[in-house]
């Protein structure tokens, strides 16, 4: 009797690894270095784009979320384009009948090198997408993290981290701020329709307030749901553990929203590895029944900073219209549902 306990529980830790069938474990890959995700679910296949590449910027496609296949540069960018360097956060959505991406990037503007909002264009998600508008518009404010949501209504809008430096030399001395902002697109997504409003600005003490590294909110995916707009966002610095994911929600897409008393919905975990763990998308199954949240941890939790890895975990709607994230996980989950070879209850 005990041979066969022995041998059943043997078999159980061989099965409960990254190959247990109808499971994925996070983080779903360890050589999948892809910091600030971003999925596109099209024809059956979801395409990870993230920043990736010095030049532009790769990008990986998966059936279940959970293995990915590393595919050629989506962008990449050329001798005549606006962009030098910097380049990340890639976002792209489907819009009309082509793909739009969305990045920031570093050129020049009218005060010198700067980080700026670009729009780039493809008929496949896959790309190559070309550079339609780079910069989109320039006000004068560094920004980064570009975001694209079109309403039921089919109205685009863009929303984008504003960032600064406070102090002379503010990387000893000071701090690097950021705030989210939004703003109405015109139909072709060329312009912006007025001038972009204030949505996020550093208010909670996970957020790091006093910090003399940065004090921002950042990495912005907005979503709607039961008649509820919804959007993720980090806070803290991106090399710090405490770096997370809380949310804000409104009843309509411009404004200043709403932040869960709460936050963060997502927050370091060293007893299983899990340091800060942010800058997020949220994608559904392929079935569309159960939604994901789609982030980066840092690669190595004893020494946080730019190498990160890609993780999933399910996001929770609850009865109270808040959010709650089933994770962060380091033990297997099922796979999406819809997926081939999922298991569910």
């Amino acid at each position: 009797m005990i041979k066969t306990i022995t041998f059943v529980t043997l078999v159980f830790i061989t099965l409960s690894g990254h190959g247990q069938k109808g499971t994925y474990c996070n983080p779903v890959s360890d050589t999948l270095y892809a910091a600030d995700p971003s999925v596109l679910f099209h024809d059956g296949l979801y395409y990870l784009y993230a920043t990736s590449a010095g030049d532009g910027f790769r990008y990986w496609t998966s059936d279940n979320l959970s293995d990915w296949e590393q595919q050629g540069y989506a962008f990449r960018k050329t001798d005549q384009s606006w962009g030098k360097g910097s380049f990340w956060a890639p976002e792209v959505i489907r819009y009309g009948n082509r793909f739009y991406m969305v990045y920031s990037a570093s050129g020049e503007t009218m005060f010198g090198k700067g980080l700026r909002i670009c729009l780039a264009v493809s008929d496949q998600p896959g790309g190559p997408f070309k550079d339609l508008h780079a910069p989109l518009f320039d006000l004068g404010f560094s920004c980064i993290d570009g975001h694209l949501f079109v309403d039921t209504d089919g109205t685009p809008y863009l929303y984008y981290e504003m960032v600064g430096a406070v102090g002379e030399h503010w990387k000893n001395r000071g701090f690097l701020w950021g705030m989210v902002m939004g703003v109405t697109l015109s139909p072709d997504l060329a312009e912006l329709m007025h001038e972009p409003g204030l949505c996020l600005y550093v208010s909670q003490k996970w957020e790091g307030p006093h910090s003399m590294k940065a004090r921002s909110n950042e990495g912005m995916t907005v979503f709607q749901h039961g008649g509820v707009y919804y959007m993720t966002y980090s806070g803290n610095h991106y090399a710090d553990p405490n770096y997370g994911v809380g949310f804000a929600v409104s009843d309509r897409p411009l404004g200043m929203w709403e932040k869960y008393k709460d936050n963060p919905i997502l927050k370091q975990d060293r007893s299983i590895g899990v340091s800060g763990p942010g800058h997020n998308c949220v994608v559904r199954s392929p079935d569309q029944k159960e939604w994901f949240i789609v982030y980066h941890s840092h690669a190595d939790p004893d020494r946080p900073g730019g190498k990160r890895i890609l993780n999933i975990d399910r996001l929770v709607f609850n009865a109270d219209s808040t959010l709650s994230v089933s994770g962060s996980t380091r033990t297997p989950q099922p796979l999406p549902s819809g997926v081939p070879g999922a298991h569910h209850h």
